[in-house]
Formats: C-alpha cells, sequence, structure tokens
C-alpha cells in the first residue's frame, strides 16, 4: 500500500462503529479494499457518554488515526485516500472522479441521512407516525435516490463492471450498504437493474463481504456465524494478533 509523506507505515487506526451501521459498513470496505489492518472497536450505543467524549458530533462511526479522531464517514474514506493513495478508491480520469464521487454524495449526504434510525424514530415517536408511514417515507427516499444513481450509470457510454470502473471504488463502498438497507426495509429493487448488478459482483469480493454486518465481532450470534465460514474454509483463522479486533475476523469467545 501506498503511504503518503510524513506519515509512519505503523500508524495505527481504530474504527469505532457497530455492526448495523451503514456508514461504518462503507468505511470497512474502504479500509479493506485498501488493505490496511484496523482495530474494531464496537460501540453499543450512539446513548454512550464515553463515546460522545471521544466524538463530540456523537454519530458513527469515529476513525481514530494515532490517538486522533475524525468523525463522519466520507470524511474518513478521503483521509484514508490522502493517507494511503494506494490502491486508489478513484477512478484515474478526473471527470470519471468527480462522477464517483457525486454518485457517492447521493447515497451519503442526501439519502441516507433523512432515512436513518434516529429521523425514523423522530417521525414516529415525535410526529406520531405509525409503522406504514414511516416505511412509506423510506420507500419514497429510497426511489427518489436509486432512480436517479440507476440513470447516472445508464448514462456511461460502454457498461463497466464496477460503477465507474472495472475495480470497486467509493460509489461501490456506498452503494452496498444502502442496497443492504433497502432489502432490510423490503423496498422493490426490480427497477434498478444496474445497481442490482453491481451489488452483486461486489458481494462477491472478499473486502465487500468481510465488512457486512453479519461478519462483525458484535453481530448478535457472530461467532457462529463466522465459524461456520471458517469450517469451510472461506476465512482466513486469527490475526497476528489476537488481542485486536482488526474487521477481518471477530475476537475468539473465551
Amino acid at each position: 500500500m501506498g503511504l503518503a509523506a510524513g506519515y509512519s507505515p505503523c500508524v495505527k487506526l481504530r474504527l469505532h462503529t457497530r455492526y448495523q451501521n451503514s456508514a461504518g459498513q462503507r468505511v470497512r470496505i474502504v479500509l479493506n479494499l485498501k488493505r490496511l489492518p484496523y482495530e474494531y472497536v464496537a460501540i453499543p450505543s450512539l446513548s454512550s457518554e464515553a463515546y460522545r467524549k471521544l466524538n463530540p458530533q456523537g454519530l458513527m462511526p469515529a476513525l481514530e488515526v494515532d490517538r486522533r479522531v475524525v468523525a463522519q464517514s466520507m470524511a474518513i474514506i478521503e483521509l484514508l485516500e490522502e493517507l494511503f493513495p494506494e490502491p486508489s478508491i478513484l477512478p484515474d480520469d478526473p471527470i470519471l472522479r468527480a462522477e464517483a464521487r457525486s454518485f457517492a454524495q447521493l447515497i451519503a449526504a442526501d439519502l441516507h441521512p433523512i432515512n436513518n434510525n434516529r429521523i425514523r424514530r423522530y417521525l414516529a415517536d415525535v410526529l406520531g407516525a405509525d409503522e406504514p408511514q414511516v416505511r412509506a417515507w423510506y420507500h419514497h427516499w429510497v426511489r427518489q435516490a436509486f432512480s436517479s444513481l440507476e440513470a447516472q450509470l445508464a448514462q456511461q457510454p460502454a457498461q463497466l463492471r464496477y460503477c465507474f470502473g472495472d475495480r470497486p471504488g467509493l460509489a461501490d463502498a456506498c452503494l452496498v450498504p444502502q442496497m443492504d438497507n433497502a432489502r432490510r426495509f423490503d423496498c422493490d429493487l426490480s427497477q434498478y437493474p444496474r445497481l442490482l448488478e453491481i451489488d452483486t459482483e461486489c458481494r462477491k469480493l472478499e473486502e465487500f463481504a468481510k465488512a457486512a454486518p453479519a461478519m462483525q465481532p458484535d453481530y448478535p450470534g457472530a461467532w457462529a456465524t463466522v465459524r461456520k465460514r471458517l469450517d469451510g474454509g472461506t476465512v482466513g483463522q486469527g490475526s497476528a494478533n489476537p488481542g485486536i479486533i482488526t474487521g477481518n475476523e471477530p475476537r475468539r469467545p473465551p
């Protein structure tokens, strides 16, 4: 991996997140694509006082870089790209780079913030929306965003394997977690064939599979899930430092 000037190759990364956090999932994907080891620090709840002291914004994820803390997934991803530019998560062509950022920002800045858990809870607890109304809200904004993303990809002169090239990058790292969310809320994805094709291709890759919620150490029943995969020979058994949760494996049970 390439490393920006002025930083030690021994820089320590600690990702504060939880298994069901799509913003954290997109960061985990990028960490995996860049082959960066990191410590996974599970946050049980956003109400944690210790976490708010670490990250005054109070949202997940947060990345510690040699004891300095950066919040917001897109800021974290930009930092990782600057610190570890190789392999890049952006296309070589400047226009394609901008298009990839545009695609990613529609998910991270427009769709995700109005459909996340705290918004849904506010709709229900404060505004009195019932479950069908909250679900209708969710489905509406997914349709708006996914229709735009599908149309954006349809304008490409040639169909690519991933969103903006023959290797996965920033746009794909943002897309796959959002597809997970859409499935959790029973959104109809049949109208988005290109998004589905790219999502399917990404899920074949170990970097995406290891970032999935079910593969995280705080996922309910995580060890049983990974034990099954270990028995099948699909996941490496243990790290050089068993005291660190790396995001590639859960802590082994006592």
